[in-house]
């Protein structure tokens, strides 16, 4: 419990820094915010290994700290300096941490289906146990490398989760709008993979989940297709509140406010730890924040030699 409660905490803190400190303009990426997803990443990501390899979305802040636990290069990555993962280069969007089996973030909608299915068959080929998952949200469903990925996938019996982030919208478009069917679970589960959907917020039911999901792979190799739902607490880019009358409101948020999933844990934490215990647990993930943060503002910027190294550009 401490471990996910750590990750949860940890996640939405980071995100709380980035929006108290945005408008100062010293991070000059464009912010794609993750809260809401908390439950998810922090889930998901506790039930994999080191060695276990995942890809996100333009929206990958989450499960890049559910996965690493770094702050240090984050942070200088988000303020792009030379310390930065990516020596400052790649921005909020383009997140990875190869040694933590991050492998990349795609700010193209559908980018990494390919690239997750590839590894997923590289690992395979090697014998070397490793699951891969591919984080994405229910927008991308709609590209074609989608279901080219799946089909692919299902025919070399790959392991890997397809892992369906779906919180209704697609930018500013709800899925009823955009959809020519009900339910895409049901449509997957015609493939030969196994399938899961749930709209729980609380990180031990998506533990369990995902794990169930991984000893399925193990046992049937075979891969998975999970769709999780959450509601997007800010908007589609930036760090402000998201309450567009065209398409959401308060009554909504509110709604999933109630199961909020760093609350959530925090009152299953209460119920066999002291407040004593939690706060001591808390703010080491707060001084931990605070330093890379700092670390981040005083780092240098990659110099204009380095400044198109390792980049691709026409």
């Amino acid at each position: 419990m401490i471990e996910l409660y750590k990750k949860l905490y940890l996640i939405r803190k980071v995100e709380e820094k980035i929006q108290k400190h945005y408008y100062e303009d010293e991070m000059k990426t464009p912010m794609h915010m993750s809260m809401g997803e908390e439950g998810i990443a922090a889930g998901v990501c506790h039930a994999l290994r080191k060695k276990d390899q995942i890809f996100g979305t333009h929206r990958s802040h989450a499960i890049y700290l559910a996965k690493t636990g770094d702050t240090d290069k984050f942070f200088a990555e988000m303020h792009g300096k030379k310390t930065g993962m990516a020596q400052g280069k790649a921005g909020s969007m383009h997140l990875s941490n190869i040694p933590y089996g991050f492998m990349t973030a795609s700010s193209i909608v559908g980018g990494n289906f390919a690239m997750s299915a590839g590894a997923a068959y590289a690992n395979k080929r090697l014998n070397n146990g490793k699951i891969v998952v591919d984080f994405f949200g229910d927008g991308a469903t709609e590209e074609g490398s989608f279901w080219e990925s799946i089909n692919i996938s299902c025919l070399f019996e790959l392991p890997i989760i397809f892992l369906c982030e779906d919180n209704d919208v697609a930018v500013y478009t709800n899925a009823s709008k955009r959809h020519g069917y009900s339910n895409i679970t049901d449509i997957i589960s015609k493939f030969n993979l196994y399938t899961e959907e749930s709209d729980t917020t609380d990180a031990d039911v998506i533990y369990e989940i995902t794990k169930k999901c991984i000893n399925y792979i193990k046992k049937y190799k075979q891969p998975c297709f999970l769709k999780l739902k959450y509601y997007r607490y800010l908007d589609h880019v930036g760090v402000q509140e998201d309450f567009h009358p065209t398409y959401r409101n308060k009554k909504d948020f509110k709604k999933w406010m109630k199961k909020d999933s760093v609350k959530l844990y925090r009152k299953k934490m209460l119920k066999q730890y002291s407040i004593k215990e939690l706060n001591k647990i808390e703010l080491e993930i707060i001084k931990k924040i605070n330093n890379s943060f700092k670390k981040a503002q005083k780092a240098s910027y990659v110099s204009i030699k380095n400044l198109c190294k390792d980049t691709y550009y026409e």
